[in-house]
């Protein structure tokens, strides 16, 4: 069982901002819930990684992602799709218009040639986003925060990606508990422009914290 990741710095970093400054009390609880969650979910975590490996490939998933200040960082998750997911991308969108259209639209397939079976009910469950836990303790996520985006991502915010680089990523927040993948590119980006207002507000982020539990059961959006 091997993990297909590289160090974040490999990828350089773009639009590069000074760390902003966090309470406290965030970092204390993003640490303390990570290592409490991780203590109790590592024998799902190791029969999760036994499935992903007997479905073939690596174990861990390693995608490049923008965190906080516009630096780059890799975002861990169970890997979802077949090991030559991305071959099998490019032939399915070009012999399907209507794939492609939606590619270009939100840059996710509701219907993906590329998931796995273990990867579709990772998804629908959330449990590929596990490993982010050690994001968290890494530093580079926070338990809520926006929705970790890609590079490719950033021409879509525009001058509001000011917004997103103010927060550490999140493994929950407003658009994993509104929708998500259902949510149209504009709210999202405006769930990040209202979420980078409220950075430090601990009712509201216990708010979004009480939504994710029925978000995840409901699995809305999750493709």
């Amino acid at each position: 069982m091997g993990v297909a990741f590289a160090d974040a710095k490999s990828a350089g970093a773009i639009h590069e901002q000074p760390a902003y400054p966090f309470p406290s009390w965030k970092r204390a609880t993003d640490l303390a819930i990570a290592s409490i969650a991780l203590l109790f979910l590592l024998p799902l975590m190791f029969l999760v990684a036994i499935l992903v490996h007997l479905d073939g490939g690596e174990v861990i998933f390693g995608h490049t992602r923008v965190g906080t200040g516009g630096r780059l960082f890799r975002v861990l998750k169970f890997r979802t799709m077949c090991p030559s997911a991305d071959q099998r991308l490019t032939a399915y969108l070009e012999r399907n218009e209507a794939a492609r259209h939606e590619w270009q639209v939100t840059q996710k397939l509701r219907n993906d040639p590329r998931v796995t079976w273990v990867g579709s009910f990772l998804r629908k469950s959330s449990i590929d986003e596990l490993p982010q836990l050690l994001n968290v303790l890494r530093g580079e996520m926070s338990i809520v925060g926006p929705r970790p985006i890609v590079q490719s991502e950033i021409a879509k915010y525009g001058h509001y990606i000011r917004h997103y680089n103010r927060c550490r990523p999140g493994i929950t927040g407003l658009w994993q508990v509104s929708g998500r993948n259902d949510v149209a590119y504009r709210r999202r980006v405006a769930f990040d422009t209202i979420y980078s207002r409220h950075v430090g507000d601990l009712r509201f982020e216990l708010g979004v914290v009480l939504k994710t539990i029925p978000a995840v059961l409901r699995s809305t959006g999750s493709y």
